[in-house]
């Protein structure tokens, strides 16, 4: 008599179409992420910050290690030690316009969306990176508002009123994080960085009506970040405060 032939093997009978036979104990199988390159996934979206969707990296969450020597953080340490560089150049220059320092204010500028970029293809996600970056853009915004102040490059009362925005935003954000409040920047926060920094470029290259206007429509847009901010931000508090009250016991 014929031994009967192997599931599988030639003679056997068929697996259904589809079927596909069940990794051993241990093994990963053809979907597990172990085969899986998160970095090979990434969308063009994502990559250059348009996708912010899902929860940030757990890299960079409050308690975990600084990490420091990465390729993102030396471009933010690059972008810090320019700032007074370019203070330097900008103010020691007859009226504030030159292209020297004006090129020198859009690299530090561009270079924080080249260290996201790197931090997204090499997975070089970092604490430090996380606190270092909004330092970095409110340092250079703050030089860009020091130039045009000095040589009345924009309007003094737009300045004002964008330092005012970034400090009582600086307060809003410690007392947030004092009472459990967790805010992400918003899109309206998100696209006025480019019109603010396109205004001191523009401002100190001597185009000054584009400057002004480009000014005036990142602040109005900054304005309203910090109007959503707020909003989001007391209803987090509200809503920590309901959850953590506790619940009046019923008497018998």
């Amino acid at each position: 008599m014929p031994e009967p032939a192997l599931e599988g093997g030639a003679g056997g009978p068929k697996p259904p179409r589809g079927w596909r036979r069940r990794p051993k104990a241990g093994q990963p199988g053809p979907s597990s992420s172990v085969n899986r390159d998160p970095r090979r996934s990434i969308t063009v979206r994502r990559l250059l910050g348009l996708d912010r969707s899902g929860p940030p990296p757990p890299q960079t969450a409050a308690g975990q290690p600084l990490r420091p020597w990465t390729i993102p953080n030396a471009i933010g340490f690059l972008r810090l030690a320019l700032i007074p560089v370019f203070l330097v150049l900008a103010l020691s220059s007859e009226d504030g316009v030159g292209v020297l320092p004006a090129i020198l204010f859009a690299v530090i500028g561009w270079g924080d969306y080249a260290d996201g970029i790197v931090a997204r293809v090499t997975g070089q996600y970092s604490r430090l990176g996380a606190l270092m970056d909004p330092i970095t853009d409110r340092l250079l915004v703050i030089s860009g508002v020091v130039v045009c102040w000095d040589f009345e490059l924009l309007p003094r009362w737009a300045l004002a009123v964008l330092v005012a925005r970034e400090l009582a935003m600086l307060a809003l954000g410690r007392y947030g994080l004092a009472h459990g409040a967790q805010l992400r920047i918003n899109w309206p926060g998100r696209i006025s960085v480019a019109p603010i920094m396109g205004a001191f470029f523009f401002a100190m290259v001597g185009l000054e009506g584009l400057a002004a206007v480009l000014l005036y429509v990142g602040l109005a847009l900054a304005l309203l970040a910090s109007v959503l901010y707020v909003r989001e931000g007391l209803a987090q508090v509200r809503a920590r405060s309901t959850h953590e009250r506790p619940k009046p016991s019923s008497s018998a």
